[in-house]
């Protein structure tokens, strides 16, 4: 068996370099730039009123000052700003040259056409040109684009970016005993919760995925699967046949010419990991196990579709305090179901008692994998422990 860390640089190692494509800015959202974006203009493109009030001279305070003109965004003022003069001016409105300081309008006494400042204040008020960012400013953030990212894109004037092709990965799950959702299951069967899990969990990463039929216990069925996966970034496989986990599985993808990177890794949940390259595909075999089949695809699977897209594989471990006592830990890293709460500074969490692999409610109730490396002390409440948020 290897190390949790070895098995995540072979698995990473199987990602092709992104595939850059064109896409409209209005669909953008959740993509990753594999490009930088080049701000068109500067904004703002001029010194900006920041509020509504008065723009004037600092060296004319406190006035009495004559009001001149009028300013409003899109209705910029085109005089000449004149020693013991103001306008009236509106939040976004150009700041005409000559004028240093914009005095918000409830610290101003107006008279006709005079005015009279009472309070100036240290802040001028104004947005000065480029304050957000210049023309040639470049944007690439390494992270899926974000409503706040669109809104910025936008802003630089750019109506396209250049973003990864989105990964096509085929989740295949396996067994006799398996059906559909909404299904009558026949004595000895279940409903298959895997694949719509896992396929979730590849959307979620930037993926597109493709739920393939259930595959039957034999070599024909799984062969027509691996055939309908046929141009697919990656293929994920769930569960085995009744011999044993992936062992049919195995057996057909080796048929098929796949190259094994590992197989079995020292964890908790999730022991049998597959692992590899098939034609032009990568290939990870998940255990069957339902809890295990999801471990697996947060740590591996979502990790390696983001780095088909060029992004930081991640997730990084976050740190929170260990809510009660643990007794010492085996010869494999373990990822416990735990529940976070508030703490003071840090967050506490506390795994639960039963970490049966095969409880999907525990799982869903669970905000936290907690990290237990391999032979892991005891542990003491209070303790600060590494998670993964779910």
């Amino acid at each position: 068996m290897i190390s949790v860390e070895e098995a995540r640089a072979r698995v990473l190692a199987l990602a092709p370099a992104p595939e850059p494509r064109q896409v409209a800015l209005a669909d953008a959202l959740g993509r990753a730039m594999v490009a930088p974006a080049l701000a068109r203009l500067t904004q703002p493109p001029f010194d900006a009123s920041a509020m509504d009030g008065y723009a004037l001279r600092s060296a004319d305070l406190p006035g009495p000052l004559a009001v001149i003109g009028t300013a409003a965004a899109g209705q910029p003022w085109q005089g000449e700003a004149s020693p013991g003069s103001a306008i009236r001016i509106f939040t976004g409105a150009p700041v005409p040259a000559g004028y240093d300081r914009v005095i918000m309008q409830e610290m101003v006494t107006r008279d006709g056409d005079r005015i009279t400042v009472a309070e100036s204040g240290g802040n001028p008020n104004i947005r000065p040109r480029g304050n957000d960012f210049a023309e040639g400013s470049e944007f690439l953030p390494r992270r899926p684009l974000r409503p706040a990212d669109l809104a910025l894109l936008a802003a630089m004037n750019v109506p396209q970016v250049t973003v990864a092709r989105r990964p096509r990965v085929a989740v295949l799950a396996g067994g006799d005993e398996l059906v559909p959702p909404g299904s009558d299951p026949a004595p000895g069967q279940i409903i298959s919760s895997n694949d719509l899990a896992i396929a979730a969990l590849a959307r979620e990463a930037g993926a597109e995925p493709l739920v393939l039929p259930l595959a039957r216990d034999t070599e024909e069925s799984l062969r027509d699967r691996f055939a309908q996966a046929a141009g697919c970034d990656l293929i994920v496989t769930i569960g085995g046949a009744s011999v044993g986990d992936h062992d049919l599985i195995g057996k057909v993808a080796a048929d098929l010419g796949m190259e094994r990177a590992f197989y079995k890794l020292a964890m908790r949940p999730g022991k049998p990991l597959m692992a590899g390259r098939i034609g032009s595909a990568a290939m990870l075999g998940l255990p069957g196990n339902p809890v295990s089949a999801v471990v697996c695809a947060k740590l591996f699977m979502q990790p390696l579709i983001r780095a088909m897209q060029g992004l930081p594989p991640g997730p990084e471990p976050l740190q929170a305090t260990l809510a009660r006592d643990l007794p010492p830990e085996g010869d494999r890293q373990h990822y416990l179901r735990a529940r976070l709460s508030p703490g003071d500074g840090l967050p506490a969490i506390e795994p639960f008692a039963d970490q049966d692999s095969a409880r999907l409610w525990l799982l869903a109730e669970a905000d936290a994998l907690l990290i237990r490396p391999a032979h892991d002390p005891a542990r003491r409440a209070g303790e600060r422990m590494g998670y993964l948020p779910l």
